[in-house]
């Protein structure tokens, strides 16, 4: 080949480049103008802004619901996230289009973030929602009878108080991204555009197995492991906060991911796990814990991803005292909060916590008299289900100390509660609303300072 300088012929090149880039250009540009007149004609109509409102209990329906607000954005639709509690009825009768996602808490019951809003709007029959357009998006385990339970019974409100759904409701079972994906396409269309942000959840990473020791020997109880994961050779650790969460899967699922409570902090160097091992009825292991427990070996490759837990971080809590109640495997979120404290120098830190038999579960017991010796632990109390003085639960510890309890809420107290939802979870809420007024409860509430991550 020749190489000229040819002034013709480098014109003519230059005339075919700028052609070129002109016919890629043009759609863009009628798209942005399109995009732009139809943004005028909503501010002449006096549109009002949408609502995308979200209840979350770990995280899941946040993160969709701020995927939903910025896709309305990028498409010119003015909208304003919020969770369900900032609802009132003055606000959805004022609203014209609302897109609500939800998840739903145990067998039907609406996540701890919706459940004023249930409480004081869905128990009413009185409220005319007829001016009102709205779409649900419901989270939901289908391993649970009452499958997106939370999601269908507001959906069944919304239609029976005149509100008009956008289109039918979607159901998530476990993040399937077939489900979410109808959602975005639904949205899309709403807002007239395609030019969406990318949903892509994280990829999951490549972790190795460090360490893996049984806690519980001689238990009658199920066997509970301390796992340490540490990222593959080469890959930096990544951040995150006492609070957070793991998704891991499990080769024999992938693509049903087991999420659990870090019970350590970046600082540690390793990601801390506490696994039960789950049987069936008919004795096989869980997907997830058998294969954590028993079949990997050390050394072995874990994959797995970090996800933010906002409801159960520290965050606003950081300088407030901290009462953390927990039985069984959720000691591993409330250890997350303790190392986080102690790295702090945060001192006030009451910790009430239950399992079955001080000889053989009494998880974590070195580290928790280290930190008492220190004086960053300065109240410990331990329930025993099957102890030598007889059957006792956290919630008895909190009914048994109710004055002390008041006392902390009093100077500005945090109360975060991690385990099982079934017998704990709903026992210490009914001790809490004993030992409590009805309005210091809904305070605490709402300023945020009673949060739970059970299960």
């Amino acid at each position: 080949m020749i190489l000229t300088n040819d002034p013709t012929r480098l014109g003519l090149t230059a005339a075919m480049i700028a052609g070129y880039g002109l016919v890629c250009l043009l759609p863009w540009l009628r798209a942005r103008r399109a995009r732009a007149a139809t943004q005028a004609a909503r501010a002449a109509a006096g549109d009002s802004p949408w609502l995308v409102a979200y209840a979350s209990q770990t995280g899941n329906a946040e993160l969709l619901a701020r995927q939903t607000s910025e896709t309305l954005r990028v498409a010119g639709i003015a909208n304003h996230l919020c969770e369900f509690d900032e609802l009132d009825a003055a606000t959805l009768q004022a609203a014209e289009r609302v897109l609500f996602l939800t998840s739903t808490y145990g067998e039907g019951d609406p996540p701890d973030a919706a459940a004023r809003f249930a409480q004081r709007l869905m128990a009413r029959s009185d409220l005319a929602l007829g001016q009102l357009h709205y779409a649900v998006l419901a989270l939901g385990d289908s391993a649970y009878s009452s499958f997106c339970g939370f999601g269908r019974t507001l959906d069944a409100w919304l239609a029976a108080r005149g509100a008009q759904a956008l289109f039918p409701r979607v159901e998530v079972d476990r993040s399937a991204a077939p489900a979410i994906a109808a959602w975005r396409q639904q949205l899309s269309h709403l807002a007239g555009t395609s030019d969406a942000p990318d949903w892509d959840a994280p990829e999951f990473g490549e972790w190795r197995l460090v360490q893996r020791c049984k806690l519980n020997p001689g238990s009658a109880g199920a066997p509970i492991y301390h796992l340490e994961l540490e990222p593959m050779a080469g890959t930096a650790l990544p951040a995150w906060q006492s609070g957070d969460l793991v998704q891991v899967a499990a080769p024999a699922d992938p693509q049903r991911p087991r999420e659990y409570s870090i019970a350590s902090i970046p600082a540690d160097g390793r990601v801390h796990l506490l696994v039960r091992l789950h049987r069936h009825g008919d004795g096989s292991h869980g997907l997830a814990s058998g294969w954590l427990t028993q079949q990997a070996e050390e050394g072995a490759m874990v994959r797995l991803r970090l996800r933010q837990h906002r409801r159960f971080r520290l965050e606003d809590n950081a300088g407030r005292p901290l009462i953390l109640i927990g039985n069984g495997s959720g000691i591993a979120g409330l250890r997350g909060h303790l190392k986080a404290r102690a790295a702090a120098g945060q001192a006030r830190n009451w910790l009430l916590f239950g399992e079955r038999d001080p000889e053989h579960d009494a998880f974590y017991r070195a580290e928790l008299e280290g930190w008492q010796r220190a004086g960053l632990l300065p109240r410990l109390d331990l329930a025993w289900s099957r102890g030598p003085d007889g059957k006792q639960y956290v919630q008895d510890l909190l009914l048994r100390h109710a004055d002390t309890v008041r006392s902390w809420l009093e100077q500005g107290a945090a109360i975060y509660v991690c385990g099982s939802l079934e017998g704990m979870a709903a026992g210490v809420d009914r001790a809490l609303r004993e030992i409590l007024p009805q309005e210091a409860m809904a305070a605490i509430s709402a300023e945020g300072r009673y949060r739970r991550d059970v299960y």
